[in-house]
Formats: structure tokens, C-alpha cells, sequence
């Protein structure tokens, strides 16, 4: 998603998600109905934690900010009939999923670098920075979840990536050469003269 694309983009993923919430999310509703969906977690767990990875990223692309577990809780409700028991999507699943989408942030931090966005990508650094300090809080009591710990080293490698790249472009930005087909290369470290 560039700067050219944004909206065309956000449009898409915004149907996309969408899809996936009206078709599978609503089966996994129809499929738990009148059972005891918390003791089936473990059969659906990691759908759900690819479902809050994807409406987080979505929400994060589009307003910049983090889509919270009663938000998405919330929007699950149009999908169960008013007579039983919504499908509610537990606190560990959603932080699992948060975790998860640490890495697709970092995807996006250095490919916005790529792009000459610094700003943007030193805003999801920061964003990355402040799930990474409040999930450090919650990990040590949870429990001791090997799943929670084992995504936390994760989250970290990829915070320190965006460091590590934001952190280059300010200390070598300006030992970067002009792109290729940059309207004003200056070539003088070759000693050519400029050509018209």
C-alpha cells in the first residue's frame, strides 16, 4: 500500500475482511452454536488469532490507531441469532493475535522505508513500541503461556528490525545515493558534468 494506492487499497481490504467475517467467521458461529465454544478453543484458536491479526492491521492502516477486543467482540454480534450465546473471542486469543500482527507491522515499517516514508514508519515503530511495553506487563502473569512467551521473542525481533531500520536511515540518510530516474541526480562524485 503506497501513498498513489492508499484508498483503492483500504477499499479492497475493507470488502476483503468483510468476506471473511460474513463467511467464515459467521460458520465458526453456526458451528459452535449450543455447545460450550470456550472448551472447543483449541480447535479454532489460531482462525481467530489470523482473524484479529487481519482486522487489526486493517484498523491500524486506516485510522492509525488499535482496534480493542470489545470492538471486535462487538462486531461479532450481528452474527449470532439474539437467542443464544454469542461467540466472543477470549483475551488470549486476541492478544495472541496482536503479537502476530507486530510482524506484518514490521513488514510494512520497512517497505514504507523503501518508499521514502520515514515518518509513517517511525509511527508504526512507535506503535509496535507500545504494544511490546504493555504486553511485557501482562506476559508474566498469564499463567506461564509457552505460546504467549514464545510470540513475545517474536514481537521483539521485529520491533528491533523497524529500530534498526529507522534507526539507519537518520545515521546513513544522507550517504544515500539519488534514485535512478530521480528528476535532479547529481552525478559530480563521478566528475561528469551535468548534461541537459
Amino acid at each position: 500500500m503506497s501513498k498513489e494506492n492508499r484508498e483503492e487499497t483500504l477499499a479492497k481490504a475493507e470488502n476483503d475482511l468483510a468476506a471473511v467475517t460474513n463467511q467464515y467467521m459467521s460458520k465458526l458461529v453456526k458451528e459452535l452454536h449450543g455447545t460450550d465454544f470456550w472448551k472447543l478453543r483449541r480447535s479454532y484458536t489460531f482462525a481467530v488469532q489470523e482473524y484479529v491479526e487481519a482486522a487489526t492491521l486493517f484498523r491500524f492502516c486506516k485510522s492509525g490507531t488499535l482496534l480493542n477486543l470489545a470492538e471486535i467482540n462487538a462486531s461479532l454480534l450481528p452474527l449470532t441469532e439474539e437467542s443464544i450465546e454469542p461467540l466472543q473471542i477470549n483475551v488470549l486469543d486476541y492478544l495472541l493475535g496482536l503479537a502476530d500482527l507486530t510482524g506484518e507491522l514490521m513488514r510494512l515499517a520497512i517497505g514504507r522505508i523503501s518508499d521514502g516514508e520515514i515518518e509513517y514508519a517511525e509511527k508504526i515503530c512507535q506503535f509496535v513500541r507500545d504494544i511490546y511495553r504493555e504486553l511485557t506487563l501482562l506476559v508474566p502473569i498469564m499463567d506461564d503461556n509457552f505460546e504467549m512467551k514464545k510470540k513475545m521473542e517474536t514481537m521483539l525481533q521485529s520491533l528491533v528490525k523497524i529500530e534498526n531500520a529507522c534507526f539507519s536511515v537518520h545515521v546513513r540518510g544522507s550517504e544515500y545515493i539519488p534514485l535512478l530516474g530521480s528528476a535532479d541526480p547529481d552525478y559530480s562524485f563521478l566528475g561528469l558534468a551535468d548534461t541537459e
